[in-house]
């Protein structure tokens, strides 16, 4: 499957893989809730490729503070931002991070 056939979420997912080798990764497409926003109508994004809400857990987020985690998927993330993707909502956990909030 080539990226041109690829939905967005199915690219979120490899570029996310292949580049943080998570243990958990989940991606949901959220676009529906935000089918109203005005960009989505103007900019020509299609209904269902415009709004994520992205589980990522992770080694690679070891030693890396809150704003890095982000700041890193953003960077990993930029060619879809510049097609047109809009929101992104992040979880983003080390393993151990991930372990004590299922304790708790």
């Amino acid at each position: 499957m080539t990226d041109r056939i690829a939905g967005r979420a199915a690219r979120i997912e490899t570029c996310l893989r292949d580049h943080l080798s998570p243990v958990e990764l989940r991606v949901h497409d959220d676009s529906a809730r935000h089918a109203h926003h005005v960009g989505i109508r103007d900019n020509g994004v299609q209904a269902g490729e415009s709004h994520y809400n992205v589980l990522v857990i992770s080694d690679a987020f070891s030693d890396m503070s809150r704003v890095q985690r982000s700041r890193l998927v953003h960077e990993l993330l930029a060619a879809e931002f510049a097609g047109g993707m809009h929101a992104l909502s992040l979880t983003l956990r080390t393993p151990a991070e991930h372990a004590r909030m299922a304790i708790q």
